[in-house]
């Protein structure tokens, strides 16, 4: 097995040291930005499938580093396209999309024919990758499929992540820490679900006889409110004691509300998700990765 890293000598291996499958990875140093390296390095792996999960991946970051989200996320996707219609058009393809692109959902569930309206950099980079991707499948008959991923978590999340920090600060709390949680908006809805779940249906897109695209989801949305009250609730403590809204923590815009319809992935994967947010939340604060 392969995987890839800017710096596959310097970085740090931490989590897949976690993981414990640190043995089974040989890292190869790419830069996705840059077309001769992403083309040398499926040279060397000589992959049968890809999973293109690299890029600036928080959307909250997004807007204050716009140029480096959207050239990491449109850039890395056509280079990796570009290379496997030079070298081998069979490699199986994963792209990583994103519930982002639809922008508000307007309580309606999002399926795989909802129409984009990206709201931040981040989702207006995935927005182009996913058309690059239907470009090149339909051109030049790549196999090349995206999975139009709702938010997925893991206690593997860095802490720049909003469900990340709660927990961590929740804990924290929990252990006597006096300090408080600031959030931005509490009101917004999502779909949570477990990222372990959500690598295998990664799999098993590409094990499907023709590319394709998929919503992956749990099909059960929540607002942050009830990811702070049920991690709060979990560990004995009040959340209205310990939490504070700051306005500077509010994007310039935001996503109101997230539903999913991952329908397709039921009927024609045979998958559906395992956990949704409350199971999630005991997951990470149990560090559990099983």
């Amino acid at each position: 097995m392969f995987g890839t890293s800017r710096d596959a000598q310097g970085r740090s291996s931490n989590n897949l040291i976690r993981l414990g499958i640190k043995d089974d990875v040989h890292l190869v140093t790419m830069a996705p930005e840059d077309f001769l390296s992403v083309f040398q390095a499926i040279k060397f792996s000589a992959p049968e499938e890809i999973y293109f999960l690299s890029g600036q991946s928080s959307v909250g970051l997004s807007f204050e580093q716009p140029t480096e989200t959207i050239k990491s996320l449109t850039l890395g996707s056509l280079n990796v396209l570009e290379a496997c219609r030079l070298l081998d058009k069979s490699i199986r393809q994963y792209h990583a999309g994103s519930s982002e692109c639809f922008g508000d959902t307007n309580g309606l569930p999002a399926t795989e024919t909802t129409p984009f309206k990206p709201r931040s950099p981040y989702a207006v980079g995935k927005s182009s990758s996913f058309w690059l991707v239907d470009n090149y499948r339909e051109a030049y008959g790549l196999y090349a499929s995206t999975g139009i991923l709702f938010n997925h978590e893991s206690p593997l999340r860095p802490n720049r992540f909003v469900t990340q920090k709660i927990i961590q600060t929740a804990k924290r709390i929990a252990n006597g820490s006096k300090e408080t949680l600031d959030l931005g908006r509490l009101d917004i809805v999502r779909d949570w679900g477990w990222a372990p779940d959500y690598v295998e249906a990664m799999w098993m897109i590409l094990q499907q006889p023709f590319a394709e695209d998929f919503v992956i989801a749990t099909g059960r949305s929540f607002t942050l409110e009830d990811f702070v009250e049920t991690t709060f609730q979990s560990l004995g403590l009040e959340w209205m004691q310990h939490t504070r809204q700051k306005t500077d923590l509010m994007r310039p815009t935001d996503i109101t509300s997230s539903f999913s319809n991952p329908s397709k992935a039921r009927e024609r994967l045979g998958w559906s998700a395992r956990l949704d947010m409350h199971g999630v939340i005991q997951k990470m604060i149990n560090d559990d990765l099983n």
